[in-house]
């Protein structure tokens, strides 16, 4: 809208002229008001959004899946990250169950593992966390079957030395550990950090390299296998794709799911830069998009997420 186009909503109170905000209908009644089955089924009052539930121990019983259901699940999350076929199976047999018997449909979205980079275990019996402080140095080694300490740690991704430069930022447990690389020694597949802050980590925590493109595959052998014998086999709705890049992982996912469950919609995970460059590209490929603020809080300030957020939305529209 051009800057001299007429007002036409109405106005934030009966004095102003400025525009009202989308949802300001909104009142504390519409928060207090108990979910019935008219909102559950015809959405009385105008709910549009679909809710996505993950479903982990806390709530994979039939009891909990009701629970969740009665108060508007639309849409059930299997994370593969954590867990196997054998469990999912058990967990899904529940779900479709409890629904049979409540007359409701609820979608199955498999989200995918995908490329993650994390760091290793520890030496010692028993030791699961340790405390590093700031100012201090740290190696971070890609031999994965190293056992550290506070002194030098274990990555899982191999090129790390020959991917990253002296006074890039390297962010571990969800930012919580920072580090600023000092020196990368390709030939021996370590690189010298320095601690910017006081914290104590565990084994195996997820581990970001902003701006970097990682030279991984977005769609790994796990992938492949969870989609084709799990999801595929179990006639799920859709498979939400982590860590898409670009268009062409999209393809890959088609292509794992062949003609005959070409059905099964796909949603991209928008969860690094180089995603988010990519976006038009991969929005013509893709089903839908899932924005994952967590992650992509950890590629771009985190100040700035809202931006590309409302940036991939207005484009999807």
């Amino acid at each position: 809208r051009g800057p001299t186009a007429p007002l036409t909503m109405a106005s934030i109170s009966n004095t102003s002229s400025l525009p009202q905000l989308q949802g300001s209908y909104i009142t504390l009644d519409h928060v207090k008001k108990p979910l019935s089955d008219d909102v559950l089924g015809t959405q009385d009052y105008g709910r549009r959004t679909k809710i996505v539930c993950t479903i982990g121990p806390a709530c994979w019983s039939e009891e909990g899946l009701a629970t969740l259901m009665d108060a508007g699940m639309n849409v059930a999350r299997f994370n593969f990250s954590h867990g196997d076929h054998e469990g999912h199976g058990k967990t899904l047999a529940r779900l479709r169950k409890v629904a049979g018997e409540k007359g409701r449909n609820i979608a199955v979205l498999l989200d995918t593992k995908g490329p993650e980079i994390r760091t290793g275990f520890f030496a010692g019996d028993g030791v699961d966390k340790i405390h590093l402080e700031k100012n201090k140095e740290i190696v971070l080694t890609s031999d994965y079957t190293y056992l550290g300490d506070k002194t030098k740690i274990a990555c899982s991704y191999a090129k790390l030395a020959s991917s990253v430069d002296p006074g890039q930022e390297i962010l571990i447990a969800d930012g919580s550990l920072v580090l600023t690389v000092l020196e990368c020694d390709e030939p021996q597949g370590e690189v010298r950090c320095r601690i910017m802050n006081d914290v104590s980590i565990g084994e195996r925590k997820n581990m970001n390299l902003p701006g970097v493109v990682v030279d991984l595959p977005t769609l790994t052998e796990k992938d492949i296998s969870d989609i084709k014998d799990w999801g595929c086999k179990n006639k799920v709705d859709f498979i939400a794709a982590s860590f898409v890049r670009k268009a062409s992982d999209v393809h890959k996912i088609r292509e794992a799911l062949g003609e005959d469950h070409a059905d099964i919609k796909v949603i991209c995970k928008i969860e690094n830069l180089e995603g988010l460059e990519n976006y038009p590209e991969i929005l013509a490929a893709t089903d839908g998009i899932m924005v994952a603020r967590g992650d992509l809080g950890m590629e771009i300030p985190p100040e700035k997420v809202f931006l590309a957020q409302k940036y991939m939305i207005r484009e999807a529209n």
